[in-house]
């Protein structure tokens, strides 16, 4: 039972780039089959990716039926669009365990077990297995012509592209293997519609087409906006790398933090793309950010929303809390309680120095430890001072007597000392 018009939420949403004509007619005649693929480059999903998972969210929502097509077969040659170089290749072993992080993702984000509408997961690797090469250009290569293939802008860019490297025949037969899954899940699963990013539009229409020439069916497409920064540089990125959804790759601390320093017009999109945030609540936010900007209420809403459903509460209260230890708010307490994953991420990049565990069983007295193994003052008279003027702490306690003594005991995650000196230089000990 459709509930809602799919095509009209990413609309005011800012997320629909193009479709084919009819489709909005067609998901609003009856309960939609549709399915987006994801390639397993890597056994972690990123937020490069959220925006597809978005879409699928808001199409089962919408009462239509979401399939989820892992890429086991396609992962193994490479997607050209939007790329300018050609992508490695992956072993099968590498790419089943690739399939299996991102199955397991995804069970976080869509409704596997109950409904009509309940989402399915299928990997094409599956079904191209048992395909033998001359089959495949028997099968499915006779339908499509080269012409076709080679009007495509993902073809024309990569070929007549400066570096004049062109590409592989592997890398060319993609939108082919591409445009056979469109057929195989229409053909087999009664998929009737794909969608994907911007970039996608070429394969996704191959794959319409081909189901036109080999069976006379008609199928549909549908593409989302490519996001985009303000400020024109990439999405997802972070000065370490790609902002991943496992915790494990990318700390819930630096996830939310990532959401949380946004830029205002960048926040103002992203609120609608990547929540599930209605258009009055969303509204009325804008309107208080803009009475009060300097408080980010649009960036608050939006880090709290996607890291409670990319992760957990408990892992958004966990960020909160490091990032007041960060900005001078949080305790001593709160310093102990937090893994090491995010207290690396909190204080990643600060001044990092080592010391042997050994000289801990008999202890380091304070003064030593900012003089004498590390360089955090330049001399004794300079330490004590800074003590005696309480603008010295350790793990978040005040230090008063210059001759304390470090001991196992005071280690976090029995390995560092956090030292800061005044209110916003933090310096951390590492004992190994």
């Amino acid at each position: 039972m459709i509930t809602k018009n799919f095509v009209e939420e990413l609309r005011w949403r800012g997320m629909l780039h193009d479709m084919m004509p009819e489709t909005e007619d067609a998901l609003n005649t009856a309960m939609t089959s549709g399915y987006i693929g994801f390639d397993p480059t890597a056994d972690s999903l990123h937020v490069g990716s959220l925006a597809q998972i978005m879409t699928l969210l808001h199409f089962q929502r919408a009462g239509h039926k979401p399939f989820v097509l892992i890429g086991g077969a396609t992962g193994m040659v490479g997607d050209p669009s939007g790329k300018s170089q050609e992508r490695n290749l992956l072993d099968e072993a590498t790419l089943n365990k690739n399939v299996e992080g991102i199955k397991n993702q995804l069970l976080k984000f869509l409704n596997f077990s109950t409904g009509e509408n309940k989402a399915e997961l299928v990997n094409n690797y599956d079904w191209f297995k048992q395909f033998s090469y001359l089959d495949f250009i028997r099968d499915a290569g006779k339908h499509i012509t080269v012409n076709y293939m080679m009007a495509k802008d993902s073809v024309k860019k990569r070929i007549s592209g400066e570096d004049r490297e062109g590409m592989s025949y592997t890398e060319f037969s993609y939108q082919l293997i591409q445009g056979y899954d469109f057929y195989y899940l229409w053909k087999h699963h009664q998929v009737k519609l794909q969608m994907g990013g911007s970039d996608q539009w070429g394969n996704i229409t191959t794959g319409t087409e081909f189901i036109r020439r080999k069976d006379g069916g008609k199928a549909y497409a549908l593409t989302t906006q490519l996001i985009k920064k303000a400020d024109g540089t990439k999405f997802g990125k972070s000065e370490s790398g790609n902002i991943w959804l496992d915790k494990s790759k990318t700390s819930p601390y630096s996830f939310y933090q990532f959401w949380l320093n946004t830029s205002d017009e960048d926040a103002k999109s992203y609120i609608r793309i990547f929540t599930l945030l209605d258009r009055e609540t969303i509204t009325a936010l804008e309107e208080e950010h803009l009475r009060a900007p300097h408080l980010r209420v649009l960036q608050k809403a939006l880090a709290k929303d996607v890291t409670i459903r990319v992760h957990s509460e408990e892992d958004y209260l966990t960020a909160i809390e490091a990032s007041e230890i960060l900005f001078g708010k949080g305790t001593s307490e709160a310093l102990a309680k937090i893994d090491e994953a995010t207290f690396l991420s909190v204080f990643e990049g600060v001044p990092t120095f080592s010391i042997d565990a050994a000289l801990l069983q008999s202890g380091i007295i304070l003064e030593d430890l900012l003089v004498v193994h590390t360089t955090i003052f330049p001399s004794k008279g300079e330490a004590r001072k800074n003590i005696a003027a309480g603008a010295v702490s350790m793990n978040k306690n005040k230090m008063i007597d210059q001759a304390a003594l470090i001991q196992q005991n005071d280690l976090i995650n029995h390995k560092y000392v956090l030292l800061q000196k005044g209110k916003k230089n933090y310096f951390l000990v590492v004992v190994a």
